[in-house]
C-alpha cells in the first residue's frame, strides 16, 4: 500500500467492530476451525445455534480465498440493520462484478445464480440470512468481540496521538510492516494499492486472523482489516462486593439484569434469569441501552440483548470509566426516559480469506 503525505493525514481507525466484517470473517473461522482460545470458545457456542439457512452464506464465503466485496461495504456501518439493508440493495451490476471471482461451482449454486439474475427474493433472502447468522452466532458473544476490539483501538489511538500516523502504522501486527512510504502486508497474491490521496480506513477485527484483509476493488476509500490481539478478561472483584457496588450504582433490578446479560438472551429469557416480569425487563433494558451499557439486535421478530464493552466492564468489575469508551455522560447520571418515550434500539486486493 503506497502512501503520500495526504494519505497519512487521511488515515483513520474505525470507531469499533464493524458488524459486516465480523459477520463475514466469522464464517471463515467457523468453516476453517482455526483461531485461538476465545475463537474456539465462540465456535463451540455457535455450533449449537446456527440458523438453518447458514449454508447459503457459505455459497458466497468459502473457507478460504475470495469473497464478494459487496458483502463488506467500505462504509464502516456500526448498525447491523443499516449494513444489511445496504448489502441487500447492492446494484446487480456490482453484484455480478464481484460474483465472477467466485469459484465456478459456487457461482453455479442456485442462491448465487439468483443473485446473478437479480431475483428480488434472492436479495431479500441474503439480508435475512445475514441477520439470522449475526443474531444466532454473534449477538450472544458480541460484548466480548466489542471488548477486545475497543481495547485494541484504544492502544492504537494512544500510539497515533503520541507518534502520529506513521507511529500507528509501525505498531500494527507483525504481518503488516511499515517501510515508509509503503505498508507491506503478507498476502497470498502480489498486488500494489496506490492510495492516491484517499487515505486508508483501518478496521480492527476480532475474527480476522494472522494478516490483513482488503477489498479487490478500491473505487472508494481503501479499507484494511487487521487482527486484534485477544487479551484475557480482567479479574473480577469479589462476588458480594460486586453485587453491592452494582446495586448502589444502578439499583437492584438493573444490576440483576446487567449481571444476567453475561450470556446474551431474549427479553423473555432475561426476565426469567433476573426474576422480573418481561414488561419490567423491557423497561429496564431501555434505560440500560440508552446509557450505552446494552445493545439489542433483531433476528426476525426476536430481539437479542447483549452487553456493550462498557456494560461488560461494569458487570465484571462493578465499575467503569465511561471516558475510556468514548464521549458520553456517566450512566448513573442519565435519567430514565419518560413513560412511553420512543427509543432507537441498536442492532446490535484480491481479497483473500481472513
Amino acid at each position: 500500500m503506497h502512501f503520500s503525505g495526504e494519505d497519512l493525514g487521511r488515515t483513520r481507525l474505525a470507531p469499533g467492530p464493524v458488524p459486516m466484517w465480523e459477520t463475514i470473517l466469522s464464517l471463515h473461522r467457523f468453516q476453517r476451525r482455526d483461531g485461538g482460545l476465545l475463537v474456539r470458545q465462540w465456535r463451540a457456542h455457535a455450533a449449537g445455534a446456527l440458523p438453518p439457512d447458514w449454508p447459503l452464506l457459505a455459497t458466497l464465503v468459502p473457507p478460504a480465498g475470495y469473497f464478494p466485496d459487496f458483502l463488506t461495504p467500505p462504509q464502516p456501518f456500526a448498525d447491523l440493520g443499516e449494513a444489511v439493508a445496504h448489502v441487500a440493495a447492492t446494484a446487480r451490476a456490482t453484484v455480478r462484478r464481484d460474483l465472477v471471482h467466485l469459484e465456478r461451482r459456487r457461482l453455479a449454486a442456485p442462491f448465487a445464480d439468483g443473485l446473478w439474475r437479480g431475483a428480488p427474493r434472492a436479495y431479500e433472502r441474503l439480508g435475512d440470512v445475514l441477520t439470522a447468522w449475526h443474531g444466532a452466532a454473534l449477538a450472544p458473544y458480541w460484548s466480548r468481540v466489542e471488548e477486545q476490539v475497543l481495547a485494541d483501538r484504544a492502544r492504537r489511538a494512544a500510539r497515533m496521538l503520541d507518534q502520529g500516523t506513521e507511529g500507528l502504522l509501525a505498531a500494527l501486527p507483525p504481518a503488516l510492516r511499515w517501510r515508509a512510504p509503503v505498508l507491506e502486508v503478507d498476502y497470498p497474491v502480489e498486488q500494489d494499492l496506490v492510495l492516491g490521496g484517499r487515505g486508508l480506513l483501518l478496521v480492527p477485527s476480532f475474527f480476522c486472523l494472522a494478516t490483513g484483509v482488503t477489498l479487490l476493488h478500491d473505487d472508494h476509500t481503501p479499507v484494511l482489516v487487521y487482527p486484534v490481539e485477544h487479551l484475557p478478561a480482567a479479574e473480577p472483584v469479589g462476588a458480594e462486593e460486586h453485587r453491592v457496588s452494582l446495586a448502589a450504582l444502578l439499583g437492584h433490578t438493573r444490576a440483576a439484569i446487567l449481571e444476567a446479560l453475561e450470556q446474551s438472551c431474549t427479553t423473555g429469557g432475561l426476565a426469567r434469569r433476573a426474576g422480573v416480569l418481561p414488561s419490567s425487563a423491557s423497561q429496564h433494558l431501555g434505560v440500560l441501552r440508552d446509557a450505552g451499557l446494552v445493545r439489542t439486535a433483531r433476528s426476525g421478530r426476536t430481539a437479542w440483548h447483549s452487553l456493550t464493552a462498557m456494560g461488560a466492564a461494569l458487570a465484571r468489575r462493578g465499575w467503569v470509566n465511561p471516558a475510556a469508551f468514548g464521549p458520553g455522560r456517566d450512566p448513573a447520571d442519565r435519567p430514565a426516559p419518560a413513560r412511553g418515550a420512543s427509543r432507537r434500539a441498536g442492532a446490535g486486493g484480491v481479497r483473500r480469506g481472513g
